[in-house]
C-alpha cells in the first residue's frame, strides 16, 4: 500500500536469516555435546575456568552477527526519518480519543500554535494573528484524503497523552509525544479507504481511537480538499447549527456515538426527554439543563454503567445551545 518501506522487509529477513542459522548451530552443537559427552563410568568432567582462545571466538562471532543485523535496521531507519522536502505536509493531531487534520492553506506554510490557545473552535491552537495560519485548511473529523503516488509527510501531534499514528496496511506508525513534534513519511501507491489506528495505550477510550485515510485520484484529492474549512472562515461563522462539527472536533464521538450503540459513554441517539439511571441518585429525565451540566462539570451525575472518566469542558453558551440542539435532532429523527 506504501512505497517506500522495502528496506524493513530486507531488515527483517536479514534477521531471520542471522537468528535462524545461529538457533541451527546452538542447537547442533548443544545436540553433539549431549551424545558426545553423555555419561560414562570411567570418564571424568575436566574443569577448565578459562579459555581465552573459545571466548576470542565467541566475542568476534557475537560482534558479526550483531553488526549484520544492526547496519540494515539504521539504513532503514533512516529512510523512515529522512522525508522528502517535496512531500505534501498533512499535520495529525491526536486526542483522546480521536484524530484531526491541518493542510497548510495556499501559501504553503503551516501558521504557528500554541497550546495555551486551544478551544472549542480553535481546536489546533492556531494563533490568530499569524497571517500564515489564516488560510490553514482545517480538517475537524478523524477522515482524511491523500492524493495516490505522491509522498506526504505527516506531522504529528498529540494535545493531551502518548498516543501512535498506526497505519496497517500501509506498515507506517509513529509516537506522538506531547509538547514535541514527530514525523512519519510515506508514498500511498493503492487506491482506496485504509485504517487509522491508536497503537498505544492512551487511556479508557483507546479502543475506539480509529480513523480512515482515503487514497484518491489527485483531481479527486483537490476537490475534496476544497470542501474543508479554513482557519479563518471556522473563527467567523456562528456555532448556530454545528453541534455535530463541535463534538466532532473535542473527540466527543469516541465515547458517545449517534447510532444507538452505548460504547465508552451512553449513546446520544433517542436520548433527549428519556429517563437515564444514575450511580447514586433517583433517574432523572436527560433535558437541557441536564446536557449542559454534564459537560461543564460531568462528575456530578455519573450515568449507572459507565465510569467516570470524561473531562470537563469550557464551552460558551452558543456552544452549548448548539450541541443541545444536535442532540435534540438525533432523539426527534
Amino acid at each position: 500500500m506504501a512505497s517506500n518501506w522495502g528496506s524493513l522487509d530486507q531488515t527483517i529477513i536479514i534477521t531471520l536469516w542471522v537468528t535462524g542459522v545461529a538457533f541451527v548451530l546452538i542447537s547442533a552443537f548443544i545436540l553433539y555435546c549431549v551424545v558426545k559427552f553423555r555419561y560414562r563410568e570411567d570418564r571424568k568432567a575436566k574443569y577448565e575456568p578459562e579459555n581465552p582462545k573459545l571466548e576470542l571466538w565467541l566475542t568476534a562471532i557475537t560482534t558479526i552477527g550483531v553488526v549484520i543485523m544492526l547496519a540494515p535496521g539504521l539504513v532503514a531507519w533512516q529512510d523512515y526519518i529522512d522525508y522528502p522536502e517535496d512531500a505534501l505536509e498533512v499535520e495529525a493531531v491526536g486526542q483522546q480519543w480521536t484524530w484531526s487534520y491541518r493542510f497548510p492553506g495556499e501559501d504553503g506554510i503551516y501558521g504557528n500554535t500554541n497550546g495555551r490557545l486551544i478551544s472549542s473552535k480553535n481546536t489546533f491552537g492556531i494563533d490568530p494573528s499569524d497571517a500564515y495560519g489564516q488560510d490553514d485548511v482545517l480538517v475537524l473529523d478523524n477522515k482524511v484524503h491523500l492524493p495516490i503516488n505522491e509522498p506526504v509527510v505527516f506531522q504529528l501531534r498529540s494535545k493531551d497523552v502518548l498516543h501512535d499514528f498506526y497505519i496497517p496496511q500501509f506498515r507506517a506508525k509513529m509516537d506522538l509525544v506531547p509538547g514535541s513534534q514527530s514525523n512519519l513519511w510515506f508514498i500511498p501507491t493503492e487506491l482506496g479507504t485504509f485504517e487509522v489506528a491508536c497503537a498505544e495505550f492512551c487511556g479508557t477510550g483507546h479502543w475506539a481511537m480509529r480513523g480512515e485515510i482515503t487514497v484518491d485520484e489527485a483531481a479527486d484529492f483537490e476537490t475534496w480538499l476544497s470542501q474543508h474549512p479554513t482557519f479563518v472562515e471556522v473563527m467567523n461563522e456562528s456555532s448556530e447549527g454545528k453541534g455535530k462539527q463541535i463534538v466532532q472536533s473535542l473527540g466527543c464521538v469516541a465515547c458517545h456515538s449517534d447510532t444507538g450503540a452505548n460504547g465508552i459513554g451512553p449513546t446520544w441517539r433517542d436520548s433527549f426527554g428519556n429517563q437515564r439511571n444514575f450511580v447514586n441518585g433517583e433517574p432523572i429525565n436527560i433535558d437541557e439543563a441536564y446536557i449542559k451540566e454534564s459537560i461543564l462539570n460531568p462528575s456530578t451525575k455519573i450515568a449507572a454503567g459507565f465510569a467516570s472518566v470524561m473531562p470537563a469542558y469550557n464551552l460558551s453558551d452558543d456552544e452549548l445551545n448548539a450541541i443541545v440542539e444536535y442532540m435534540k435532532n438525533l432523539s426527534a429523527e
